[in-house]
């Protein structure tokens, strides 16, 4: 896990919200999701810098298609909002659960 990874590990470990048991660094299919919800059909991922090349959104589409085909949720979130707006990224993660 990154550093940025185990900052948000924290907040949603051990059923702190809803009661909801999250997972991380979940096989699903041919994938490894950052963190995974089964009981609210959701998936966080937390992107550094390679996902925002032409490349990496390719990449990403085409797992977050794979997933919403298994009707499971992606949610993003960028490295940086994670690092700088932590609450707020707690607080999205609770209202999507």
């Amino acid at each position: 896990m990154t550093d940025t990874e185990k900052l948000l590990w924290l907040k949603i470990r051990r059923k702190q919200l809803k009661g909801k048991t999250f997972y991380r660094q979940k096989p699903l299919g041919n994938y490894i999701v950052d963190f995974y919800c089964p009981s609210a059909s959701l998936i966080i991922e937390i992107d550094g810098g390679q996902h925002f090349t032409a490349e990496g959104l390719i990449e990403d589409e085409k797992r977050d298609a794979y997933f919403i085909g298994m009707r499971i949720r992606v949610k993003r979130y960028s490295d940086r909002e994670v690092l700088t707006q932590l609450n707020d990224v707690v607080e999205d993660i609770y209202r999507l659960l």
